[in-house]
């Protein structure tokens, strides 16, 4: 969800009288909300509605309407990662759109933490989908004997674990400061080294080595499928479909994050517009990733269809015997 969704994020605020910016532009900015930022806050508004909508419908399916499996276990994480990130989306667009911050510094520092938590929690658990059905396919056997949903709770809850020691830099480095009526959420590292080993670690750790591991898990996915004489592409598609998904919401960010480590040698102006669709686009994973790893399955479209469809039923059963009821008292009336 993953996502460092911090507009004002590191630019190497040594001295914060050096950097007089807020979200996206200068402090004595007062000119009216450009046309891009107001299609990303509109599109941002579609991310954080339709992600709510989205991943509440599958924590509601995987943890009440479906058997307790690995595969479930796997899912209801991961949606509740997306979930925890929509719900402080508000605020960051609260803040791209106004350049202020009047949440205080406690909130500052929560949603920094809990929108990392999301990037490194949900990349995670990406990472583990990809890697089990890998192993599923390369050692059925095995995996029958010893992928029990005990076990992947254990690596859930390590995956949160590391997710949050490596959150920690936003707990420790966000701070807020005013210049007259307007507040600004930043992160203010101590110096240049600093900064550049955060950066790096969230590169290596938050991109580079998910994204090799989920490239490597898919192509030995597609090696066994190809085994198996599968007449249909769809397995290959969604496979495409899930690489290219995960390449395109988190390059342009992380891109434009070690860009800002060199800041001195690129135009702020880019660097504000870049990071601006760099978050954006990771900010979409939070409701793309949910489509292409739990609702185009067979199971789950059959269960909400079915579980919809029963819903519909008892509320209709409902109102035909309440109708009935007044019916026959009414004829009872007359009939007095």
């Amino acid at each position: 969800m993953s996502v460092d969704y911090v507009p004002y994020d590191d630019y190497t605020a040594n001295n914060e009288t050096e950097t007089n910016f807020t979200a996206f532009g200068p402090l004595n900015v007062s000119s009216p909300q450009s046309s891009l930022t107001s299609l990303l806050v509109a599109f941002n508004i579609i991310i954080c509605v339709v992600g709510l909508a989205e991943n509440s419908l599958v924590i509601w399916i995987c943890g009440w309407k479906m058997k307790r499996t690995v595969i479930t276990t796997w899912y209801i994480s991961l949606a509740i990662s997306n979930l925890l990130f929509c719900v402080f989306l508000p605020l960051e667009m609260i803040y791209m759109m106004t350049s202020h911050w009047p949440f205080g510094l406690v909130l500052c520092k929560l949603m920094s933490a809990a929108l990392f938590l999301n990037m490194y929690s949900s990349v995670f658990l990406l990472v583990l989908i990809s890697t089990d059905r890998c192993i599923v396919a390369s050692f059925p056997v095995w995996s029958r004997n010893h992928r029990t949903v005990r076990r992947a709770t254990a690596l859930v809850v390590l995956t949160w674990f590391l997710s949050a020691l490596l959150t920690l830099p936003s707990l420790i480095y966000r701070c807020t400061t005013s210049h007259g009526d307007v507040t600004l959420c930043f992160t203010r590292y101590a110096d240049a080294p600093e900064h550049k080993a955060v950066v790096l670690t969230r590169f290596t750790c938050g991109f580079l080595i998910p994204f090799i591991a989920i490239v490597l898990c898919s192509s030995v996915l597609c090696v066994k499928l190809r085994g198996v004489s599968i007449k249909s592409t769809k397995p290959y598609k969604i496979m495409a479909a899930l690489i290219l998904c995960f390449f395109v919401c988190w390059v342009p960010y992380h891109t434009f994050v070690l860009l800002e480590v060199h800041l001195k040698t690129l135009s702020l102006e880019s660097l504000h517009t870049g990071m601006k669709v760099g978050v954006t686009l990771a900010a979409a994973n939070s409701f793309i990733s949910p489509i292409l790893y739990v609702l185009i399955g067979n199971d789950f479209s059959q269960i909400l269809r079915r579980s919809l469809t029963q819903r519909l039923e008892s509320v209709m059963a409902e109102d035909f015997r309440t109708g009935g009821l007044s019916y026959s008292r009414s004829q009872s009336d007359q009939a007095v």
